[in-house]
């Protein structure tokens, strides 16, 4: 059922408690943290700019990083405040908590039009906990919830769940975002029925992470491309070497069964034809997390299906990435989750870029619809020149993933439905 959104409310001069998912990439320089990348800071205006014109008086919470319910003065929002306050061009108050006496009296001061940032919300335990007190006294803040973190929307959290449902118990409305309206849109109305051909592109590390949508997605694609080192367990249990790329061994089983799945329903299953490989070599240093550092080294195009005994599969190869891009030529509808190899490293980049260029190709030339599904696909783009060119981007990772195998989302259970 649809759900109520921020449209159907009547904010003027209430106090709206506004979700957002402000968890943004930040660094210290000259002794003071600053916002590195404010894209999901812009992603929310369109919501925020709204409520604004209608007069709420708008309390703004959200998480950022993992401070594990104690005070971490470098994932304090205060910088985050200070950004919002430069991208709307109005003052942006901030409060040091996000509960109690100080909170109150600054909500009571908020004028029509006005916008307040509270602390971190995972400055408090009771937010990942789910405490039923916490989420009553959030709640407490408020007349109205908006909630347009979809980030955040597979976490059943005090904020995106909790507070929301006691909001609702006492008769106030609980309405999605205009982000939180558009990922629903895109990622669930637009893929129920989509304008075909229908071409899924899947990647990234592991095939358990994105099996249950892979099953899914089986049931209503035209041709699914996969890349990644996923790939590699997908070769495994056709029979082929896999040197040592990163697979999974035990999901073998996993793989067939969805290869045999793609063949009784005449799904176009694609692998890899031809990879980039390097191999590995410990450089006898420790990365930040104490793990040893590995260098690939020797990059070069296998055009086997077999892999030597010391190569790893790090990008899909050119063979692959004409038979691919060839394919999304033709689509009416593009979904893409995952990055074809190791994009970050430039010299495994092409088959990500290459991918990103098809699909924007697709979009501009033949209007097919495209929507990327979040996470590394997102950066990958960005990182291509392309975000700008393709349909939607989803800015939810793990909640895009879950909505796709068509999990119920907490965050978005929780709002109230149209009537």
């Amino acid at each position: 059922m649809a759900k109520l959104t921020v449209h159907d409310l009547n904010v003027r001069g209430k106090r709206v408690f506004v979700r957002v998912d402000f968890n943004v990439p930040t660094e210290e320089k000259d002794g003071q943290m600053i916002v590195t990348d404010s894209t999901r800071i812009k992603e929310t205006l369109p919501t925020l700019e709204l409520l604004i014109e209608k007069g709420a008086r708008s309390i703004l919470a959200s998480h950022l990083g993992r401070p594990k319910g104690k005070r971490e003065p470098s994932l304090s929002l205060r910088p985050v405040a200070a950004k919002l306050a430069d991208l709307i061009c109005r003052p942006v108050a901030f409060v040091d908590d996000c509960l109690g006496e100080k909170v109150e009296k600054t909500i009571g001061l908020l004028q029509p039009g006005d916008v307040l940032l509270l602390e971190n919300l995972r400055f408090y335990a009771g937010e990942e906990a789910n405490d039923a007190a916490f989420s009553e006294q959030l709640a407490h803040l408020a007349d109205l919830y908006v909630n347009d973190a979809f980030g955040a929307a597979h976490r059943a959290h005090a904020s995106t769940e909790g507070m929301a449902r006691a909001i609702a118990r006492r008769g106030g409305p609980c309405a999605a975002g205009l982000l939180m309206e558009r990922e629903l849109r895109f990622l669930g109305d637009e893929l129920e029925k989509p304008a075909r051909p229908f071409v899924v592109i899947l990647g990234g590390a592991k095939v358990s992470d994105k099996i249950s949508v892979i099953d899914r997605l089986l049931e209503k694609a035209d041709s699914i491309l996969i890349g990644g080192a996923m790939a590699y367990t997908f070769r495994l249990a056709q029979g082929h070497k896999v040197g040592k790329s990163l697979v999974e061994p035990d999901k073998t089983d996993v793989a067939k069964a969805a290869l045999s799945k793609a063949g009784a329903r005449g799904v176009k299953f694609l692998l890899p034809s031809d990879d980039v490989l390097a191999t590995p070599a410990d450089t006898g240093k420790l990365n930040k997390k104490g793990k040893p550092e590995i260098e690939m080294q020797n990059p070069r195009v296998n055009s086997s299906l077999s892999l030597p005994e010391d190569g790893a599969g790090v990008d899909v190869g050119p063979a692959t990435i004409k038979a691919y891009s060839e394919v999304i030529r033709t689509a009416q509808t593009i979904l893409w989750n995952g990055p074809m190899g190791i994009f970050e490293d430039k010299r495994f980049a092409e088959g990500t870029f290459a991918i990103a260029r098809a699909v924007a190709e697709a979009t501009k030339q033949s209007g097919a619809k495209s929507i990327i599904g979040g996470g590394d696909s997102v950066k990958a783009l960005n990182a291509a020149g392309l975000g700008e060119q393709v349909t939607f981007m989803s800015t939810g990772g793990g909640a895009s993933l879950e909505f796709l195998e068509g999990k119920p989302l907490p965050g978005v259970a929780a709002l109230s439905n149209r009537s």
